[in-house]
């Protein structure tokens, strides 16, 4: 049997998951894909989990797609049909995802950047659309990454495949900060989104992901109905009540 090339750990609470296929600088080989895929799904379905941080081991944090299993197949048998699935797990996961990128990320390894909640980036970090440079369509990817990035800026990279470092990405919508400590901002928001009650940040991840009508009497009565089933319901009234007695909810995690 091949050895493992994701990890899964849990530690108060916080499921790391942990590219490790230096070799191909983390490319996402059928192996990898599919223990990808398993390590979120026991992250979504374990209530002991609150965030899940996805990492990676070597100096890149994703290169795409494996080239050496497209090179030769043919269209139905190409590894980026299984590609959505990943980006829609970490879209839609109920538990907050934050990427924490140590090296670079290229086409797919940019959309799994994307696809989660927060990501964080050392500065030395680089990215690229580079896909039109091998004759491709970033098609799949731009799901997750359009709704992230300028339109200007969109049409740019995606047309140049141009490299770009982790201040524009941030600068453009792709990353939330890029730093020096990528540790040290990962516990920094790690910490902060433990304080959310599971339930209301599930919920509110939904929320975000909603598509808005132009009529705001409808927006206001969904909103105003979500509002008032979580003011009313159990995490709620939990929340209220420990801010009346001046202390933590019960959901936050112990400090041991």
């Amino acid at each position: 049997m091949a050895d493992e090339l994701v990890h899964y750990e849990v530690r108060r609470g916080i499921a790391t998951i942990t590219l490790d296929s230096p070799h191909n600088r983390n490319a996402l080989s059928s192996q990898l894909r599919r223990e990808l895929k398993e390590h979120l799904s026991t992250a979504a379905k374990d209530d002991q989990v609150r965030v899940v941080v996805l990492t990676h081991t070597g100096s890149v944090f994703c290169s795409g797609m494996d080239l050496k299993e497209a090179a030769g197949a043919s269209a139905g048998d190409q590894g980026v049909n299984e590609f959505p699935a990943i980006l829609e797990q970490l879209w839609t996961s109920p538990k907050p995802v934050v990427a924490a990128l140590k090296g670079p990320a290229r086409a797919g390894g940019v959309g799994i950047v994307a696809a989660c909640d927060i990501s964080i980036a050392a500065n030395e970090a680089t990215f690229a659309f580079s896909e039109v440079r091998i004759g491709v369509v970033p098609a799949v990817i731009s799901v997750t990454v359009l709704p992230r990035l300028l339109p200007r800026q969109a049409h740019e990279l995606f047309l140049t495949g141009e490299t770009f470092d982790a201040q524009r990405a941030k600068e453009i919508g792709l990353l939330n900060a890029a730093t020096d400590d990528v540790d040290a901002e990962v516990r920094r928001y790690t910490d902060m989104l433990a304080l959310g009650a599971p339930n209301a940040l599930a919920a509110t991840k939904e929320m975000l992901q909603q598509e808005r009508s132009t009529n705001l009497g409808e927006v206001f009565a969904d909103m105003l109905k979500l509002s008032a089933q979580h003011f009313g319901g159990p995490e709620g009234q939990e929340g209220i009540t420990a801010f009346k007695e001046k202390r933590k909810p019960s959901w936050v995690p112990a400090e041991n």
